[in-house]
């Protein structure tokens, strides 16, 4: 009687077993046919907040992210990921730093070139206004930090080296009631002591108008290259006969100068001064600008004498009178930058000449593709990555989003979190 009762024990323990395994089985094939939803939604989560801010998130942050990944609102989960100061300090600071020295490093100190960019992207501006608005970011006045000054950066590498949070940290100014320059004069970053060290010292300035169309419409001189444009307004430095051959010039040289010279004109009255003989890097220089009524000793007019040097190489070329300017690229095979027919095409001063750029469709173009490169980790591949950055170009420049460039980062994000 003991053993038939330990065998029914048995056999109904096997049967219990049994049953146990068979709903294991069935639970995990469920599962792999109906994906965890917050699981993966936790991982998009992650992946979305180290693209954008490179650091990892608080469970409180993932969980938040998650949340609203799960019911369909992942721009709003890149937007929480956006609120971390390392988006500011390490992604935003890694991206714009190369576009401030001609070297391209981010091994760069902060400068007000991109402490201004940085603001501008924090306070969700219209991000046109970075190549020709009156504006500036500083440390605010409470953090006890060196001043702005005009021959130097102490105010921005004590910012950085005290690691304060751009966040809280970034106050926007007026760059005309910073600098002391005339607010028609002012141009966004373009006229930031940082921008100027870099592109105005020395040279023709035309370092100014090459940089800025590589870092901000994604175009080289080499990729505009029209040898069809009248050369008219290419200046005097330019020889028309490199190495005794004219043919140089006529289907090379005059392809980049056609169009560069006549836009670097708008920089006629604009230099970097420093002592070129004890401060060889122009640590200690600073933008100059020659207002109404001032006279260059060489050129007897506003326009720096920078635009009359080596004007013997072609003494009947071009010779500067002002900062007038035109673009003849409105024409021709560049009027693929998408050129704004709102605006006339021409003008004076940096000021108008930098709208002229930021407007067009090169611009808009340019800063999307390299934000899609910076959270993707990848150049677009394939058909459906073209008409993502063709669909988040529409969607920057609409009135919707008026140019904020988050916006753009958030849908990027969004596009590259993974399934």
């Amino acid at each position: 009687m003991i053993a038939m009762k330990t065998r029914l024990i048995n056999q109904n323990n096997a049967l219990y077993r049994r049953f146990v395994q068979r709903l294991l089985i069935v639970g995990c094939c469920a599962l792999a046919a109906a994906p965890d939803v917050l699981a993966g939604a936790r991982e998009q989560a992650k992946r979305i907040h180290d693209r954008l801010a490179g650091v990892p998130p608080t469970e409180a942050v993932l969980l938040d992210m998650a949340a609203d990944i799960s019911s369909g609102n992942a721009i709003q989960a890149a937007y929480t990921a956006m609120d971390n100061e390392a988006f500011y300090s390490i992604t935003l600071k890694n991206l714009v730093t190369p576009w401030t020295n001609r070297d391209q490093t981010v091994f760069a100190p902060l400068n007000d070139y991109t402490a201004t960019v940085i603001g501008v992207v924090r306070d969700e501006l219209d991000f046109r206004r970075i190549l020709f608005d009156d504006i500036l970011y500083v440390g605010a006045g409470s953090l006890g930090l060196p001043p702005y000054a005009n021959d130097n950066n102490d105010h921005y590498e004590a910012f950085e080296n005290q690691n304060i949070s751009f966040i809280t940290g970034l106050e926007q100014r007026q760059q005309s009631s910073v600098t002391g320059l005339p607010a028609a004069a002012t141009s966004g970053v373009l006229t930031s002591r940082g921008g100027a060290r870099s592109f105005f010292i020395a040279g023709t300035n035309r370092a100014m108008f090459r940089f800025t169309m590589l870092n901000h419409l994604c175009n080289d001189l080499e990729q505009v290259h029209d040898i069809s444009l009248p050369p008219d307004r290419i200046r005097r430095d330019v020889t028309r006969s490199p190495g005794g051959d004219s043919r140089a010039f006529l289907n090379g040289c005059v392809g980049c100068h056609n169009g560069m010279d006549p836009m670097t004109q708008a920089f006629a009255y604009y230099n970097y001064i420093y002592d070129a003989d004890n401060d060889l890097t122009g640590e200690n220089g600073s933008i100059g600008y020659n207002d109404v009524g001032q006279t260059d000793a060489v050129t007897g007019s506003r326009v720096t004498a920078k635009y009359h040097i080596n004007d013997a190489n072609f003494s009947f070329g071009y010779l500067t009178p002002d900062d007038s300017w035109i673009n003849y690229w409105r024409t021709g095979i560049n009027s693929r930058l998408g050129w704004d027919q709102n605006l006339p095409g021409s003008g004076s001063g940096a000021r108008s000449m930098a709208q002229e750029l930021a407007y067009s469709q090169a611009f808009a173009q340019c800063h999307v593709t390299k934000v899609f490169r910076n959270v993707c980790l990848r150049e677009p591949e394939d058909a459906a990555d073209r008409s993502q950055i063709d669909a988040m170009v529409a969607s920057f420049s609409s009135d919707t989003h008026s140019y904020n460039i988050k916006q753009v980062f958030a849908e990027s994000a969004d596009y590259c979190k993974g399934d």
